[in-house]
Order: C-alpha cells, then structure tokens, then sequence
C-alpha cells in the first residue's frame, strides 16, 4: 500500500509538470550525448594510440641531390655512406633496439609514390632521383626512438631521422581538443540539466503543496514526502539517459562500425561492445545520481521553507 501511493504520487507529479519533464529529458538526453561521444573519443584515442604506436617507424633518410641539409653538402649520398648507416643498425649499440629494417631504393620510393598519387597530375613531375632512399625501423620500444635519432643524423649522406610518432601526434592532439570541446559542452550542460530538474521538482512540490501539508499533518515523515519527488527527477532523467546510450550505439553502430571501419580497413575502432558495455551503463549511471542528487536537494531545501 506504501509503494502503491509512492508511486500514485509520481505517476501525478509526471502527469502535472509533463512539459517541464520533457524539457528534462532532452536537456539530460542531449548532455549525456556529448559526455558519451567524448567517452568514446578518448576510447578511440587510446586504441588508435595503441594500434599505431606499435607500427610507426623510423625512417632515416639518405641525401638526395636537391637535399639542403648539412650532412648532404657532396649531393647523394654513396653506396659507402649508406653501408656506414647499414652497418650502425646492425651494431651492438643500435641492434638491441631494433626490431627489424629494411632499405627503400629510389626505384622503390617512386613505385610507392605512384601508388599513392595515382591519378594526380604530381606524379608527372616526380622522377626517382627525387625521392630519398630511406631505411624503414620498426622499434622494439617505440617510446625509445631518441637513440636512433641521436646516433644516425650527424652521419655523411643522412637527410633527415624521423619519427613517424610526430606524425601521429598532432593528429592526436588534434583529437584531444575535440574531445575536451565535447567535455565542456557535457558539462554546461550537465549543469543545466541538474538546475532544471531542480526547479521542476520545485515546481512540483509547490503544485501539490495542500497534499504535502495535509501528508505532514497525519504525521508522514520527510522521507516519505520526498521520495515521490526524487523517483520523478530520476525517471525523467533515466529517460533521457536511455536515448543517450540510443544514440551514442547507434553512432557507433551505423557510422563508426558501418562506415568508417569500412571507409579505414587499416586502423582500429570503437565497437558495439564498448558502447553497450561501458559508455551507456556510465551515461545511466551518471544521470541517475545527478538526477537523485539534484532533486533531493531541491525538496529538502522546499520542506525547509
């Protein structure tokens, strides 16, 4: 009989402030969105770390006739002073480091170009002497590609040493800024959604104020009065919360997983399974507490008056 007018009371308060309730649900269904998407960036972040890291390499460049750098100042660079790096890789100092190599000729460089710009008129202008011979490194630890710069790029007929991590970071950075912009905007409206809850749950305590004083004068104690007014802030979020994690496995579903994973063969993603298994509990999770929080606050504050 408890539970019963418990939940008459809800059924009530939802069926008096229903525009104020909908006005909750988009507001938590929107802001959870976000909080989901910047969820699932950082997911993607790590994975693609993880992917890419292990397959970046280094890649020592030898001199060509147009290099401008101060090891290339006698133009290409010599079947000598290519064997002097060769040699550098294999020795004690450099091979502990070293998971495998292998040498790119000119031929194979422009074979590789033409590959990647098929059909663009560059490819017209670009001859083999002008596309570097280069040593490709896979690193047993890539965090410990230092060793390889420093010791290969004062040697004659080295270009350049480069780190293919460089690369990968800056797109990463790139996609961190995204995923902060997503957090601030979750969390403005994170804020807007707990306040309106608030004042819907005010609103609704002060529309049915005669039944409250009359529940208070029979003796009905806080926790009874207040507990209709927290499940109607819960409910109302958890809807919300519920077409967030709709929405948020539906992107990953249909677009990430559908598109993208096919569009990017080569690269990891997000799957359904990290959706459904830990961003959507974390999004009703999160609203259900927010909800409960907010609105136990604003009825306690309401009882006290």
């Amino acid at each position: 009989m408890r539970l019963a007018l418990i939940l008459g009371e809800v059924g009530t308060g939802l069926r008096r402030n229903m525009s104020m309730v909908i006005s909750v649900v988009l507001v938590t269904f929107i802001s959870l969105t976000f909080v989901g998407a910047a969820i699932l960036l950082q997911m993607q972040i790590g994975q693609m770390k993880s992917y890419w890291y292990d397959k970046a390499q280094v890649a020592v460049y030898m001199c060509t006739t147009t290099s401008g750098g101060a090891n290339c100042t006698n133009g290409e660079a010599t079947d000598d002073q290519i064997a002097a790096v060769d040699a550098q890789l294999k020795s004690p100092t450099l091979s502990p480091f070293i998971q495998q190599y292998y040498f790119e000729t000119h031929e194979q460089a422009y074979e590789k170009f033409k590959q990647q710009f098929a059909g663009n008129d560059v490819a017209q202008y670009v001859t083999p002497d002008l596309l570097n011979q280069t040593f490709w490194i896979n690193m047993v630890d890539p965090q410990q590609s230092a060793v390889l710069v420093e010791s290969l790029s004062g040697l004659p007929g080295v270009d350049s040493v480069v780190d293919q991590r460089s690369y990968l970071e800056q797109i990463f950075s790139i996609l961190n800024a995204a995923s902060y912009t997503a957090i601030g905007i979750a969390v403005l409206m994170l804020v807007a959604a707990v306040l309106l809850i608030a004042t819907t749950i005010r609103l609704s305590a002060f529309s049915r104020r005669r039944e409250i004083g009359i529940m208070r004068l029979v003796g009905a104690s806080n926790r009874f009065i207040q507990t209709p007014f927290i499940l109607e802030g819960v409910i109302a979020a958890l809807i919300g919360s519920v077409l967030a994690g709709a929405a948020v496995w539906g992107v990953v579903h249909f677009f990430v997983q559908g598109y993208l994973q096919q569009a990017l063969p080569f690269t990891a993603f997000v799957t359904d399974n990290d959706a459904l298994l830990f961003v959507v509990p974390v999004l009703i999770g999160l609203s259900i507490v927010l909800a409960a929080f907010s609105a136990k606050f604003a009825i306690t504050r309401y009882l006290k008056v």
